[in-house]
C-alpha cells in the first residue's frame, strides 16, 4: 500500500470570517481542532487571528499532517466535510489552501512567506547559535567518542533544538521583520 510522502506536510489555509461571526468562528475552530486530533495523521494545528484593533477579518489555519496520504484522507473525512459546512456559514468566499515546503514550514504564515534570503539569515542565526553553545557544552565530552556516534548525537541535538526551541523562538522574535505587512499573530492552542 502506498502511504504517499513520508515527510510531514504543512498546509496554510486562509478564510475570511463574516462580520460579527469572529467569536463563533474561533470557538468552532477550537472545537474542530480538538476533534481532529483523534486522527493520528494530524500532527498539529494553529489558528492565526487578526491583531486586536485590526480591520481585517482574515483568519489563518496552519495544519501539519504525517504525510500526503493522511492529509488527503483528512480533507475527505466526514468530520472535515461537516466542519467545512459549518465554517462556510461563518465565512465569506472560498478558503485558500497553500502547501508549505522546506524552510517555509518554520516561517509559515497564511498570508505570505518571507523572502528566502530572510529565511536563510534566520536559519543561519539559529544554526550558528545552537552549534556554538553545543560545541562549548558537549564538545569536550563527545570529542573522544567515535566520529560517527559523536556526529550523530551532536546533529540530533541540533535538529531537535532547532525544531522545538530555537526556530520557534526566532520566528516569533523576528516576526515583524519576516512579515512586515502581515496583520496576523499566531495564537497557541
Amino acid at each position: 500500500m502506498d502511504t504517499g510522502s513520508t515527510m510531514p506536510i504543512h498546509v496554510a489555509i486562509t478564510r475570511r470570517v463574516r462580520a460579527d461571526c469572529e467569536a463563533e468562528f474561533q470557538q468552532a475552530l477550537r472545537e474542530f481542532f480538538q476533534a481532529s486530533f483523534v486522527n493520528e495523521g494530524v500532527w498539529g494545528a494553529n489558528m492565526i487571528t487578526p491583531l486586536p484593533g485590526s480591520t481585517t477579518r482574515e483568519y489563518g489555519i496552519l495544519r501539519t499532517f504525517a504525510n500526503e496520504t493522511e492529509r488527503d484522507a483528512f480533507y475527505k473525512s466526514p468530520a472535515f466535510v461537516a466542519w467545512d459546512l459549518r465554517a462556510r456559514a461563518l465565512t465569506e468566499g472560498e478558503p485558500e489552501y497553500r502547501p508549505l515546503h522546506g524552510l517555509e514550514a518554520w516561517f509559515r504564515s497564511p498570508n505570505d512567506s518571507p523572502p528566502r534570503w530572510k529565511m536563510a539569515i534566520v536559519t543561519f542565526a539559529g544554526v550558528y547559535v545552537i552549534t556554538f553553545f553545543l560545541t562549548l557544552a558537549i564538545g569536550p565530552v563527545i570529542h573522544m567518542w567515535p566520529l560517527p556516534i559523536s556526529n550523530a548525537v551532536f546533529n540530533i541535538i541540533v535538529v531537535a533544538g532547532l525544531t522545538w526551541v530555537v526556530m520557534p523562538f526566532l520566528t516569533r522574535l523576528l516576526h515583524r521583520w519576516l512579515h512586515p505587512t502581515s496583520p496576523a499573530k499566531a495564537l497557541p492552542l
